[in-house]
């Protein structure tokens, strides 16, 4: 151990009062117990005080001795926390809160958080899965992935990626009522839609360049996308839902997309939403750093 500054003394002094003895000390420590006593007596000329009362049977603290034995326990579990957190910058390590909506956390995130982790197995990943909107500031998650604009808000938000909405069916559903031609066709069809508060009852096209909405109506709505995507797989309806979400069920047929021509094609920008600045922890960048390199749709 070295204890040639004045850290490495207080140590030493610290472990005489944890253990009781100098030569208990001196064991836990690698070194001599002569070697301890002369760090204590150094410290003593140092200070101008006596610092321990030593007898054959035990070794007392003088209220001087006490006072310096506190400050050195402080100073020692200080500097410990100020080294913890350099190194938490070297090697990242530790727990980070992760909130994403329930399908694009299944379908994006969770492949991503398997890479992660493997890169980075000291810190632990808290992953939840759900379409509420979790309060950050509050200290409900570390990192939100969110959709759509976002209002203003002392957080830090980083573009992961944007997607885009495209309407399908199921080719039960198309047999059974018909294909729509044209938006308009979607008034005498039954409409899928969200029922969360930012989502509009209007569904928008375009036509020789000019964007309008058309207002839906159907008897099925709810909250998630991956259902929305289940339901129309089974023939309840016409859903316009995000792109990444069936994908899959287009490449397989178990789907079809309509109305491609009519599709205005906008985008809806995807942000990791966390509390920056100069304290942010290495793991909370390092994962937000790695959804934007890696996020595909």
């Amino acid at each position: 151990m070295d204890v040639g500054g004045r850290s490495g003394e207080m140590e030493v002094l610290v472990r005489v009062a944890q253990e009781g003895s100098l030569s208990a000390a001196a064991r836990t420590l690698g070194m001599t117990p002569s070697a301890v006593s002369r760090i204590i007596a150094r410290t003593e000329q140092r200070l101008g005080t006596r610092l321990l009362l030593r007898t054959t049977r035990a070794i007392t603290f003088t209220a001087e001795g006490e006072a310096y034995l506190r400050g050195a326990r402080r100073i020692l579990a200080d500097l410990a926390e100020v080294e913890d957190a350099i190194a938490d910058q070297s090697v990242p390590k530790g727990r980070i809160r992760v909130s994403a909506a329930l399908g694009h956390g299944r379908l994006a995130i969770v492949p991503l958080v398997a890479a992660f982790s493997a890169r980075y197995p000291n810190i632990v990943v808290d992953l939840t899965l759900g379409d509420e909107v979790v309060d950050i500031l509050g200290g409900q998650a570390d990192v939100a992935v969110r959709f759509g604009p976002l209002p203003d808000s002392p957080l830090t938000a980083r573009k992961v990626g944007e997607t885009g909405q495209i309407v399908v069916a199921s080719p039960d559903y198309l047999a059974r009522h018909g294909t729509p031609q044209a938006p308009e066709d979607l008034l005498q069809h039954n409409c899928l839609r969200f029922n969360f508060r930012r989502a509009e009852p209007n569904w928008p096209f375009v036509r020789d360049g000019e964007v309008f909405s058309l207002k839906v109506c159907g008897n099925i709505e709810c909250s998630s996308g991956e259902a929305l995507a289940q339901l129309a797989r089974v023939g309840a309806g016409i859903a316009r839902i995000g792109a990444f979400t069936v994908n899959e069920d287009i490449g397989r047929g178990d789907l079809v997309q309509l109305l491609e021509a009519y599709n205005p094609g906008e985008r809806e920008p995807i942000h990791a939403v966390f509390v920056g600045g100069p304290t942010m922890p290495a793991r909370v960048r390092l994962f937000v750093d790695f959804l934007i390199e890696h996020h595909r749709l």
